[in-house]
Protein backbone atom coordinates (compact mmCIF):
# COMPACT_ATOMS: atom_id res chain seq x y z
CA UNK A 1 0.00 0.00 0.00
CA UNK A 2 1.72 3.30 -0.79
CA UNK A 3 1.63 6.29 1.14
CA UNK A 4 2.83 9.45 1.19
CA UNK A 5 6.37 10.37 2.43
CA UNK A 6 5.90 14.40 2.81
CA UNK A 7 2.43 14.02 5.22
CA UNK A 8 4.49 11.42 7.37
CA UNK A 9 7.17 14.03 7.91
CA UNK A 10 4.84 16.58 8.57
CA UNK A 11 3.05 14.08 11.34
CA UNK A 12 6.44 13.66 12.49
CA UNK A 13 7.54 17.30 13.45
CA UNK A 14 6.57 19.62 16.44
CA UNK A 15 3.08 21.32 15.47
CA UNK A 16 4.58 25.25 15.20
CA UNK A 17 6.63 24.00 12.60
CA UNK A 18 3.78 22.14 10.40
CA UNK A 19 2.18 25.36 8.79
CA UNK A 20 6.25 26.55 7.73
CA UNK A 21 6.34 23.66 5.66
CA UNK A 22 5.43 23.52 2.11
CA UNK A 23 4.77 20.34 0.06
CA UNK A 24 8.08 21.66 -1.64
CA UNK A 25 10.01 22.49 1.12
CA UNK A 26 9.22 18.79 2.87
CA UNK A 27 9.83 16.78 -0.27
CA UNK A 28 13.46 18.09 -0.54
CA UNK A 29 13.31 17.19 2.55
CA UNK A 30 12.31 13.74 2.18
CA UNK A 31 14.60 13.24 -1.04
CA UNK A 32 18.17 14.53 0.70
CA UNK A 33 16.81 12.20 3.85
CA UNK A 34 16.38 9.35 1.91
CA UNK A 35 19.53 10.12 -0.31
CA UNK A 36 21.52 10.04 3.41
CA UNK A 37 19.93 7.09 3.81
CA UNK A 38 20.91 5.35 0.73
CA UNK A 39 24.79 6.51 1.01
CA UNK A 40 24.39 5.00 4.67
CA UNK A 41 23.43 2.29 3.96
CA UNK A 42 25.53 1.52 0.81
CA UNK A 43 29.26 2.52 3.33
CA UNK A 44 27.64 -0.17 5.97
CA UNK A 45 27.21 -2.79 3.15
CA UNK A 46 30.27 -2.36 1.56
CA UNK A 47 32.42 -2.57 5.25
CA UNK A 48 30.80 -5.85 5.88
CA UNK A 49 31.43 -7.09 2.13
CA UNK A 50 34.28 -6.33 2.03
CA UNK A 51 35.40 -7.53 5.73
CA UNK A 52 33.85 -10.77 4.95
CA UNK A 53 35.64 -11.29 1.27
CA UNK A 54 39.16 -9.62 2.19
CA UNK A 55 41.42 -12.79 1.95
CA UNK A 56 39.31 -15.43 0.09
CA UNK A 57 38.00 -13.50 -3.29
CA UNK A 58 40.78 -11.33 -4.29
CA UNK A 59 39.53 -10.64 -7.84
CA UNK A 60 35.99 -9.66 -6.32
CA UNK A 61 37.52 -7.38 -3.68
CA UNK A 62 38.87 -5.69 -6.46
CA UNK A 63 36.32 -5.14 -8.78
CA UNK A 64 34.00 -3.96 -5.76
CA UNK A 65 36.79 -1.58 -4.68
CA UNK A 66 36.88 0.03 -8.45
CA UNK A 67 32.66 -0.17 -8.46
CA UNK A 68 32.40 1.79 -4.77
CA UNK A 69 31.69 4.90 -6.87
CA UNK A 70 29.40 3.97 -9.12
CA UNK A 71 27.50 1.56 -6.41
CA UNK A 72 26.82 4.46 -4.23
CA UNK A 73 25.40 6.32 -7.33
CA UNK A 74 23.14 3.38 -7.76
CA UNK A 75 21.99 3.55 -4.49
CA UNK A 76 20.97 7.11 -4.56
CA UNK A 77 19.41 6.57 -7.61
CA UNK A 78 17.31 3.55 -6.08
CA UNK A 79 16.27 5.74 -3.29
CA UNK A 80 15.32 8.40 -5.53
CA UNK A 81 12.93 5.95 -7.52
CA UNK A 82 11.24 5.01 -4.38
CA UNK A 83 10.79 8.11 -2.68
CA UNK A 84 9.86 10.46 -5.70
CA UNK A 85 6.27 9.14 -6.07
CA UNK A 86 5.79 9.22 -2.47
CA UNK A 87 6.15 12.88 -1.90
CA UNK A 88 3.86 16.07 -2.35
CA UNK A 89 6.02 17.24 -5.64
CA UNK A 90 4.00 18.84 -8.45
CA UNK A 91 3.82 16.68 -12.10
CA UNK A 92 6.17 19.30 -13.66
CA UNK A 93 8.72 18.72 -10.96
CA UNK A 94 8.08 14.79 -11.08
CA UNK A 95 8.48 14.43 -14.39
CA UNK A 96 11.98 16.84 -14.50
CA UNK A 97 13.39 14.20 -11.32
CA UNK A 98 12.24 11.35 -13.35
CA UNK A 99 14.24 12.66 -16.56
CA UNK A 100 17.30 13.29 -14.32
CA UNK A 101 17.15 9.85 -12.98
CA UNK A 102 16.71 8.30 -16.38
CA UNK A 103 19.71 10.11 -17.29
CA UNK A 104 21.67 9.29 -14.38
CA UNK A 105 20.64 5.61 -14.62
CA UNK A 106 22.27 5.74 -18.39
CA UNK A 107 24.98 7.50 -17.08
CA UNK A 108 25.67 4.55 -14.20
CA UNK A 109 25.16 1.93 -17.03
CA UNK A 110 28.30 3.17 -18.91
CA UNK A 111 30.59 3.78 -16.00
CA UNK A 112 30.20 0.19 -14.91
CA UNK A 113 31.24 -0.99 -18.15
CA UNK A 114 34.18 1.43 -17.80
CA UNK A 115 34.51 0.24 -14.32
CA UNK A 116 34.65 -3.88 -15.63
CA UNK A 117 36.43 -3.28 -18.62
CA UNK A 118 39.45 -1.29 -16.97
CA UNK A 119 39.59 -4.09 -14.30
CA UNK A 120 39.47 -7.41 -16.41
CA UNK A 121 41.87 -5.38 -18.81
CA UNK A 122 44.08 -4.50 -15.93
CA UNK A 123 44.12 -8.16 -14.10
CA UNK A 124 44.77 -9.67 -17.78
CA UNK A 125 48.11 -6.97 -17.65
CA UNK A 126 49.32 -8.02 -14.46
CA UNK A 127 50.34 -11.17 -15.67
CA UNK A 128 52.70 -10.06 -18.48
CA UNK A 129 56.24 -8.77 -16.88
CA UNK A 130 57.92 -5.99 -18.64
CA UNK A 131 61.16 -5.83 -16.36
CA UNK A 132 63.02 -8.77 -18.02
CA UNK A 133 64.99 -8.53 -21.62
CA UNK A 134 63.35 -10.85 -23.56
CA UNK A 135 60.12 -9.15 -23.37
CA UNK A 136 58.68 -9.39 -26.58
CA UNK A 137 55.61 -11.27 -26.09
CA UNK A 138 54.94 -9.50 -23.03
CA UNK A 139 54.99 -5.91 -25.07
CA UNK A 140 52.99 -7.59 -27.72
CA UNK A 141 49.79 -8.75 -25.39
CA UNK A 142 50.49 -5.52 -22.76
CA UNK A 143 49.97 -3.20 -26.08
CA UNK A 144 46.76 -4.83 -27.13
CA UNK A 145 45.25 -4.90 -24.12
CA UNK A 146 45.98 -1.36 -23.04
CA UNK A 147 44.82 -0.11 -26.73
CA UNK A 148 41.60 -2.14 -26.76
CA UNK A 149 40.94 -1.06 -23.89
CA UNK A 150 40.94 2.41 -24.08
CA UNK A 151 39.16 2.54 -27.35
CA UNK A 152 36.51 0.30 -25.70
CA UNK A 153 36.48 3.55 -23.46
CA UNK A 154 36.06 5.88 -26.09
CA UNK A 155 33.37 3.84 -27.43
CA UNK A 156 31.63 3.23 -24.30
CA UNK A 157 31.42 7.33 -23.83
CA UNK A 158 30.33 8.11 -26.58
CA UNK A 159 27.72 5.57 -26.87
CA UNK A 160 26.42 6.58 -22.96
CA UNK A 161 26.85 10.23 -24.21
CA UNK A 162 24.73 9.83 -27.14
CA UNK A 163 21.65 8.36 -25.14
CA UNK A 164 21.83 10.66 -22.71
CA UNK A 165 21.74 13.37 -25.19
CA UNK A 166 18.80 11.25 -26.85
CA UNK A 167 16.56 11.81 -23.80
CA UNK A 168 15.73 15.11 -24.60
CA UNK A 169 13.65 16.26 -27.09
CA UNK A 170 15.31 18.62 -28.47
CA UNK A 171 18.18 16.59 -29.07
CA UNK A 172 16.08 13.74 -30.99
CA UNK A 173 14.78 16.48 -33.10
CA UNK A 174 18.14 17.83 -34.13
CA UNK A 175 19.11 14.37 -34.88
CA UNK A 176 16.11 13.43 -36.81
CA UNK A 177 16.31 16.24 -39.05
CA UNK A 178 20.48 15.61 -39.90
CA UNK A 179 19.77 12.00 -40.14
CA UNK A 180 16.58 13.17 -43.07
CA UNK A 181 19.19 15.89 -44.28
CA UNK A 182 22.37 14.46 -45.84
CA UNK A 183 23.48 18.10 -46.27
CA UNK A 184 26.48 20.84 -45.33
CA UNK A 185 25.68 19.89 -41.49
CA UNK A 186 26.95 16.42 -41.69
CA UNK A 187 29.57 17.19 -43.71
CA UNK A 188 31.10 19.82 -41.44
CA UNK A 189 30.66 17.41 -38.14
CA UNK A 190 31.84 14.37 -40.16
CA UNK A 191 35.15 16.64 -40.86
CA UNK A 192 35.50 17.86 -37.65
CA UNK A 193 35.36 14.52 -35.95
CA UNK A 194 37.89 13.11 -38.66
CA UNK A 195 40.98 13.78 -36.81
CA UNK A 196 39.46 12.25 -33.62
CA UNK A 197 38.35 9.14 -35.72
CA UNK A 198 41.07 8.87 -37.55
CA UNK A 199 43.24 8.03 -34.77
CA UNK A 200 40.81 5.96 -32.95
CA UNK A 201 40.80 3.90 -35.73
CA UNK A 202 44.76 4.10 -36.34
CA UNK A 203 44.80 2.20 -32.22
CA UNK A 204 42.73 -0.64 -33.96
CA UNK A 205 44.83 -1.56 -36.94
CA UNK A 206 47.92 -1.04 -33.97
CA UNK A 207 46.28 -3.49 -31.25
CA UNK A 208 46.10 -5.34 -34.64
CA UNK A 209 48.93 -5.26 -36.70
CA UNK A 210 50.98 -4.33 -33.96
CA UNK A 211 54.08 -1.69 -35.64
CA UNK A 212 54.54 -1.02 -32.05
CA UNK A 213 54.82 -1.64 -28.70
CA UNK A 214 55.21 -1.02 -25.64
CA UNK A 215 58.99 -0.14 -24.72
CA UNK A 216 59.52 -0.64 -28.58
CA UNK A 217 63.00 1.02 -29.67
CA UNK A 218 62.15 2.88 -32.33
CA UNK A 219 63.38 6.13 -34.25
CA UNK A 220 60.58 8.73 -35.00
CA UNK A 221 61.82 12.56 -36.94
CA UNK A 222 65.78 11.56 -36.46
CA UNK A 223 65.15 11.31 -32.50
CA UNK A 224 65.91 7.58 -30.98
CA UNK A 225 63.88 6.47 -28.19
CA UNK A 226 61.77 4.16 -26.81
CA UNK A 227 57.58 3.77 -26.74
CA UNK A 228 56.61 4.64 -23.15
CA UNK A 229 52.72 4.84 -23.67
CA UNK A 230 50.35 4.74 -26.00
CA UNK A 231 46.89 6.01 -25.42
CA UNK A 232 43.90 6.20 -27.04
CA UNK A 233 44.56 8.79 -30.03
CA UNK A 234 48.46 9.34 -29.29
CA UNK A 235 51.47 7.66 -28.38
CA UNK A 236 54.36 9.07 -26.34
CA UNK A 237 58.13 8.09 -26.99
CA UNK A 238 60.46 8.46 -24.34
CA UNK A 239 63.98 10.08 -26.30
CA UNK A 240 67.14 9.14 -24.66
CA UNK A 241 68.08 12.44 -23.30
CA UNK A 242 64.73 11.91 -20.97
CA UNK A 243 62.52 14.40 -23.44
CA UNK A 244 59.22 13.53 -24.62
CA UNK A 245 57.83 13.59 -27.94
CA UNK A 246 54.00 13.11 -28.26
CA UNK A 247 53.28 11.65 -31.62
CA UNK A 248 49.33 10.62 -33.33
CA UNK A 249 48.35 7.19 -33.86
CA UNK A 250 47.95 8.25 -36.97
CA UNK A 251 51.89 8.49 -38.20
CA UNK A 252 52.48 5.01 -37.49
CA UNK A 253 50.24 3.74 -39.87
CA UNK A 254 50.91 6.25 -42.37
CA UNK A 255 54.18 7.28 -41.86
CA UNK A 256 57.27 5.29 -42.40
CA UNK A 257 59.41 5.11 -38.71
CA UNK A 258 62.51 2.70 -38.26
CA UNK A 259 61.32 0.45 -34.99
CA UNK A 260 64.68 -1.65 -33.88
CA UNK A 261 62.74 -4.38 -31.73
CA UNK A 262 59.94 -5.40 -34.12
CA UNK A 263 60.57 -9.30 -33.96
CA UNK A 264 63.67 -9.20 -31.33
CA UNK A 265 65.11 -7.36 -28.62
CA UNK A 266 68.02 -7.96 -29.79
CA UNK A 267 70.20 -5.44 -32.25
CA UNK A 268 73.28 -4.82 -34.01
CA UNK A 269 75.33 -1.87 -33.39
CA UNK A 270 78.45 -0.73 -35.96
CA UNK A 271 81.70 1.15 -34.96
CA UNK A 272 83.51 2.36 -37.86
CA UNK A 273 86.50 4.09 -37.61
CA UNK A 274 88.14 6.05 -40.59
CA UNK A 275 91.83 5.43 -40.46
CA UNK A 276 95.30 5.14 -42.66
CA UNK A 277 96.18 2.80 -45.08
CA UNK A 278 99.18 1.26 -43.00
CA UNK A 279 96.25 0.12 -40.42
CA UNK A 280 96.66 -3.41 -39.40
CA UNK A 281 93.62 -4.74 -39.72
CA UNK A 282 94.08 -8.51 -39.15
CA UNK A 283 94.92 -7.20 -35.43
CA UNK A 284 92.46 -5.26 -35.56
CA UNK A 285 90.06 -8.49 -35.60
CA UNK A 286 91.80 -10.11 -33.74
CA UNK A 287 92.02 -7.07 -30.63
CA UNK A 288 88.03 -6.37 -31.68
CA UNK A 289 87.23 -10.37 -30.28
CA UNK A 290 89.42 -9.88 -27.34
CA UNK A 291 87.57 -6.98 -26.56
CA UNK A 292 84.20 -8.08 -26.37
CA UNK A 293 85.06 -11.11 -24.91
CA UNK A 294 86.18 -9.29 -21.68
CA UNK A 295 82.74 -7.59 -22.09
CA UNK A 296 79.63 -8.31 -19.94
CA UNK A 297 77.35 -6.46 -22.47
CA UNK A 298 78.10 -8.57 -25.95
CA UNK A 299 75.47 -11.79 -25.97
CA UNK A 300 78.12 -13.79 -28.01
CA UNK A 301 76.28 -13.99 -31.26
CA UNK A 302 77.44 -11.79 -33.86
CA UNK A 303 81.54 -10.36 -33.96
CA UNK A 304 82.40 -8.84 -37.08
CA UNK A 305 85.26 -6.40 -38.38
CA UNK A 306 85.82 -5.24 -42.01
CA UNK A 307 86.95 -2.86 -44.55
CA UNK A 308 84.10 -1.23 -45.89
CA UNK A 309 85.33 1.77 -47.78
CA UNK A 310 88.37 2.87 -49.26
CA UNK A 311 88.82 6.41 -49.90
CA UNK A 312 91.83 8.67 -51.42
CA UNK A 313 93.39 9.30 -47.67
CA UNK A 314 91.92 6.82 -45.42
CA UNK A 315 90.44 2.89 -45.24
CA UNK A 316 86.96 3.25 -43.24
CA UNK A 317 86.50 0.09 -40.70
CA UNK A 318 83.44 -1.24 -39.41
CA UNK A 319 82.78 -3.58 -37.23
CA UNK A 320 79.73 -5.25 -35.53
CA UNK A 321 78.57 -6.95 -32.59
CA UNK A 322 75.22 -7.80 -30.83
CA UNK A 323 73.70 -7.34 -27.21
CA UNK A 324 70.37 -8.75 -25.67
CA UNK A 325 68.52 -4.98 -25.84
CA UNK A 326 69.51 -1.63 -27.94
CA UNK A 327 71.06 0.13 -24.49
CA UNK A 328 73.73 -2.68 -24.23
CA UNK A 329 74.20 -2.40 -27.34
CA UNK A 330 74.63 1.64 -27.47
CA UNK A 331 77.04 0.75 -24.23
CA UNK A 332 78.79 -1.51 -26.21
CA UNK A 333 79.84 0.03 -28.92
CA UNK A 334 80.93 2.98 -26.79
CA UNK A 335 83.09 0.41 -24.96
CA UNK A 336 84.74 -0.93 -27.98
CA UNK A 337 85.41 2.25 -29.66
CA UNK A 338 87.30 4.05 -26.60
CA UNK A 339 89.40 0.94 -26.34
CA UNK A 340 90.32 0.15 -30.29
CA UNK A 341 91.14 3.80 -30.37
CA UNK A 342 93.25 3.84 -26.92
CA UNK A 343 95.25 0.37 -28.33
CA UNK A 344 96.07 2.00 -32.10
CA UNK A 345 97.29 4.93 -30.40
CA UNK A 346 99.76 3.13 -27.94
CA UNK A 347 100.44 -0.10 -30.01
CA UNK A 348 100.00 1.47 -33.90
CA UNK A 349 99.91 5.58 -33.29
CA UNK A 350 100.71 5.94 -37.14
CA UNK A 351 97.61 3.86 -38.12
CA UNK A 352 95.85 6.66 -37.25
CA UNK A 353 94.59 9.51 -39.95
CA UNK A 354 97.24 11.48 -41.01
CA UNK A 355 98.16 14.10 -44.07
CA UNK A 356 101.37 12.54 -45.97
CA UNK A 357 103.65 15.10 -48.15
CA UNK A 358 106.52 14.96 -50.64
CA UNK A 359 109.44 16.52 -50.88
CA UNK A 360 111.22 17.16 -54.18
CA UNK A 361 114.54 18.79 -55.00
CA UNK A 362 114.89 20.21 -58.76
CA UNK A 363 118.40 20.65 -60.26
CA UNK A 364 118.79 24.35 -59.49
CA UNK A 365 118.58 23.46 -55.89
CA UNK A 366 115.36 24.35 -55.20
CA UNK A 367 112.62 22.09 -53.26
CA UNK A 368 109.39 21.99 -52.44
CA UNK A 369 106.68 19.88 -50.23
CA UNK A 370 103.31 18.60 -52.27
CA UNK A 371 100.74 17.76 -49.30
CA UNK A 372 98.34 14.39 -50.25
CA UNK A 373 96.15 17.21 -51.20
CA UNK A 374 98.07 18.27 -54.25
CA UNK A 375 99.15 21.42 -53.39
CA UNK A 376 102.37 22.95 -53.61
CA UNK A 377 104.75 24.93 -51.02
CA UNK A 378 107.90 26.57 -51.53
Amino acid sequence: MDFDLSDTLTSALPEQWAPHLTDGVSALIVLSLAACAALLLHALLYRVLLARIEKRFGMTRSLLRRARRPLSVAFVLASLIFTVPRTNLDRQVEDVIEHAALVLLIVLVGWLLIVLTNHFADRSTRRFNLDVDDNLGARKHVTQLRLLKRTTNIIIVLVTAGAALLTFEGVQEYGVSLFASAGAAGLVLGLAARPVLTNLIAGIQIAITQPIRLEDVVIVESEWGWVEEIFATFVVVRVWDRRRMVVPLSYFIEQPFQNWTRESAQVIGAVTWNLDYTVPVQRMREKLNEFLEESSLWDHDVANLQVVETGEKSVKIRALMTARTSPRVWDLRCEVREKMLEWLRDAYPRALPRTRGELQVDGRGHWGETTSDGRQAR
